[in-house]
């Protein structure tokens, strides 16, 4: 108990400095047996100096256990002197808050994600008991965080498995398949600023959890009371498991067989330039390329490993300044490409030299459409799936991924899955897939079958055959998965299949960007933008609630003199993918305007950001319009993207 700090507490409630949720949750932390000498030192120095802003941050909700798992600030807007410790570089404690990303909150998640697998496996007739795998990146805690996760798992009566070091999310993804865990653990944050980590849930199917588990785990967190975290706040790796180095191996032989044409690499010597950009990135990239024949030049700076990403603004990939090292040194040394990865190495970023020799950074979406496109092309020549296509072959992407793709797919003659935005609705579809295929070779054969053992070739055959065979997918946030090896997007196989991509390209004579202008003249122009709005804390969040509760009950009716021809709220109606599965209900809103143009809105799920994401598309008769087309089309998604923002900012200030 903390009374003297109750006391002062309720005389900033008085004066009306703290919300009513910062009051009762403050009041909770204060009055429980669980908090450290060091947290109650950062409350204190917090409650004294009248800090009412950063304790209404800190304290006005809990951290939210979403469908995902968590991602937060684990050091504060205002961090206190014992927070940071005597390093300026590395704090020495995370931010103590119900709405922060600590010891508290992560030690809360892991009882109740272990009470739910361990009901998992109980009412699966399960004997064993419930393993879990977890990988961490190069963020503040995330190595304690990671240790204190498995520390509690494995008190609890769970098998914990933890790497020697810092790992990419998608080698959590696979890893959590290879070696039969029931669920996984990613510590990251991903690309968000230094401030940030998260706590990402995986199953037993190397995907991000959905519905049921999702929903499941939520109960069970929800019902773990901070009371009862006290007994795992101290790390004990006496009975947590270090996984072999071995499975490194396995999973780069993964990456290296993404690539479907290694005789490209023969063929055209390639000169690129690849960044980690401080993070996961070349742990497992690098060795994959070299398998391939194949060096890139690296980032000296940005190779070491950086929780305060010292070199970049943001270790974003897809902005250009993050690139800007990588950039000066493709120039320098004449590259063709250079590629960037996040912290966890799921996104990939690219940057292309043009006609002219100038390096040009290519977004998300074109990645996505090059790839997508190459792919089924070099599947056909290689005979691996019909010349003319077939509705057993499938192409996956979220809404709000480039229209270019469904255009892509349509001319190929394959299906185009849109799902809703997050990786997890894609690896859905593919644990979907896998199962019917499995279920009909049982049948078949009275058999089961090991499909991990299955080679890519051997798994086109057998999904063709009996289920729906996956040749690429992805989504605009730069994130992109070959093959089903892997169960999210995955920045080691994208860098491989890209240089594939660009080696074939350059032993035929072409650039990235004259190819892209090909599948342009294949299927029409197709241009995206993205805006967004950022608003902090408690306020902000009400700012976002607000724009989203007001296109619900009351919906733009034009833009730029274009009326809104249609209006399709994913929370409110029955929404059918291209397999009739019904779509999740979801705050994502789609508006199509008379002139073809179109965009979406959705408050994101891991920062405090509303964003929208803005379409626009016009019919190409000849190469020499296209320039002509391209001008048009930017000025006018320009346009649209003002009038859109300025619009939603209104709304979240009336």
């Amino acid at each position: 108990m903390n009374p003297e700090l109750i006391a002062k507490v309720e005389t900033l409630a008085e004066k009306g400095e703290l919300l009513e949720a910062t009051v009762a949750n403050l009041k909770t932390w204060l009055s429980g047996k669980f908090l450290s000498e060091s947290s109650i030192n950062s409350l204190r120095e917090l409650i004294e100096n009248n800090e009412a802003d950063e304790l209404n941050n800190r304290f006005f909700q809990q951290i939210a256990f979403g469908t995902g798992g968590m991602r937060g600030r684990t050091i504060g807007l205002l961090s206190t002197k014992t927070e940071k410790g005597d390093d300026p570089k590395s704090p020495s404690f995370p931010g103590v808050g119900s709405n922060m990303l600590n010891e508290y909150t992560l030690a809360r998640a892991t009882c109740g994600l272990y009470r739910y697998a361990a009901a998992y496996h109980k009412e699966n007739g399960i004997e064993s008991a419930p393993k879990l795998v977890i990988a961490y990146d190069v963020r503040h805690f995330s190595q304690f965080f990671c240790e204190l996760a498995a520390s509690t798992w494995s008190k609890l009566g769970g098998e914990a498995f933890i790497f020697d070091g810092p790992r990419s999310t998608p080698q959590l993804s696979f890893t959590v398949r290879e070696v039969g865990a029931t669920c996984g653990i990613v510590i990251t944050a991903s690309h968000n600023p230094p401030q940030y980590n998260g706590y990402k849930v995986y199953f037993a199917d190397g995907g991000q959890v959905v519905p049921p588990s999702d929903t499941g785990i939520i109960s069970e967190v929800d019902n773990v009371s901070l009371e009862d975290v006290s007994p795992f706040l101290k790390p004990d790796l006496s009975k947590v498991n270090i996984l072999d180095s071995k499975l490194d191996e396995v999973y780069t032989d993964a990456v290296v067989e993404t690539v479907i044409d290694r005789d490209a690499f023969s063929k055209a010597d390639l000169k690129a330039v690849f960044t980690p950009i401080h993070g996961t990135g070349a742990i497992i990239s690098l060795p994959a390329f070299k398998r391939l024949g194949f060096t890139p030049l690296t980032v000296e700076e940005q190779m070491q490993k950086d929780s305060n990403f010292s070199t970049v603004k943001s270790p974003n990939p897809e902005n250009a300044e993050a690139l800007q090292l990588a950039t000066d040194l493709a120039i320098k040394e004449g590259a063709d490409i250079l590629m960037g990865t996040d912290p966890d190495a799921d996104r990939m970023g690219v940057s292309v030299r043009d006609t002219d020799g100038n390096m040009q950074l290519i977004t998300g979406n074109q990645i996505g459409a090059l790839l997508a496109d190459y792919r089924i092309k070099k599947l056909k020549e290689l005979g691996w799936i019909p010349e003319n296509g077939g509705s057993n072959i499938v192409l996956i992407k979220t809404f709000v991924t480039s229209p270019l793709q469904d255009a892509i797919g349509k001319n190929h003659g394959i299906k185009v899955i849109n799902t809703l935005t997050g990786f997890k609705w894609i690896a859905e579809k593919l644990k979907a897939y896998e199962d019917q295929a499995k279920a009909a070779h049982k049948a078949e054969t009275g058999e089961e079958l090991d499909y991990d053992s299955l080679s890519q070739r051997e798994r086109s055959v057998l999904l063709q055959k009996h289920s729906t065979y996956y040749v690429f997918g992805g989504e605009e946030s730069y994130g992109y998965l070959p093959t089903d090896s892997v169960r999210d997007k995955d920045a080691n196989a994208a860098s491989a299949i890209f240089c594939e991509l660009a080696a074939s390209l350059k032993a035929q004579g072409k650039t990235v960007p004259e190819y892209l202008d090909e599948i342009y003249l294949e299927n029409g122009f197709f241009l995206e933008g993205l805006g967004q709005l950022v608003y902090e804390g408690a306020a902000g969040a009400a700012k976002i609630a607000r724009i989203l509760e007001t296109y619900r009950s009351n919906p733009p009716s034009e833009f730029l003199g274009s009326k809104v021809l249609k209006f399709t709220d994913f929370g409110r109606e029955e929404v059918f993918d291209a397999d009739g599965k019904k779509i999740p209900s979801q705050d994502l809103y789609f508006l199509e305007l008379e002139n073809g143009y179109r965009y979406a809105v959705r408050g994101s799920g891991t920062e405090p950001k509303i964003k929208f994401y803005l379409f626009g598309c016009e019919d190409v008769e000849s190469a020499g319009e296209l320039d002509t087309v391209k001008a048009k089309t930017n000025e006018a998604l320009k346009a649209l993207k003002e009038e859109v923002l300025a619009d939603a900012d209104q709304r979240a200030n009336s």
